[in-house]
């Protein structure tokens, strides 16, 4: 039996049935066609599935979407602003954090919700930020720098 919910994603609001067991992740990609969240383990264990859930990191294969009801949703898609990139999304451009791709909208959204808190972040914080979200192609190095520049204001 679907249960109706009302939820925000990417500043829209969203009215949908889903089925009790449905989770966010799901509900993203198969019901919202918002296909840059990505399902890797389905466990909770690579972080690849990782969106802001009222600004906090999670993994969208463990959360319910029947729990996400009345939360705010972003996803790598509600990021940029019409043409125009996040810086945090520009920085992995330019400096080439971007191999195959699979881990970068999760290492993008746990990069913004700690530069939300923290602007001026260490090295050591986005590492442990960045440490719930694994990356297949090993490009952890120009990752961190990515962020880095935007830390530190150099994302021009």
């Amino acid at each position: 039996m679907k249960v109706p919910i009302k939820i925000s994603v990417n500043r829209a609001g969203y009215s949908v049935e889903v089925e009790p067991r449905t989770t966010l992740l799901e509900l993203l990609r198969e019901t919202l066609h918002l296909t840059g969240t990505k399902n890797g383990c389905g466990r909770g264990d690579c972080g690849t599935c990782t969106v802001l859930l009222d600004g906090i990191p999670v993994n969208a294969c463990l959360i319910l979407a029947v729990d996400a009801q009345g939360r705010a949703v972003t996803t790598i898609e509600g990021l940029a602003c019409g043409e125009h990139l996040h810086p945090l999304q520009q920085s992995f451009i330019e400096k080439g954090a971007i191999q195959c791709g699979f881990c970068t909208p999760a290492m993008v959204l746990s990069a913004k919700a700690l530069l939300d808190k923290k602007p001026r972040a260490t090295r050591e914080e986005i590492k442990e930020a960045l440490s719930g979200v694994l990356c297949r192609c090993g490009s952890y190095p120009k990752i961190i720098e990515a962020v880095e520049a935007v830390s530190q204001g150099n994302d021009d």
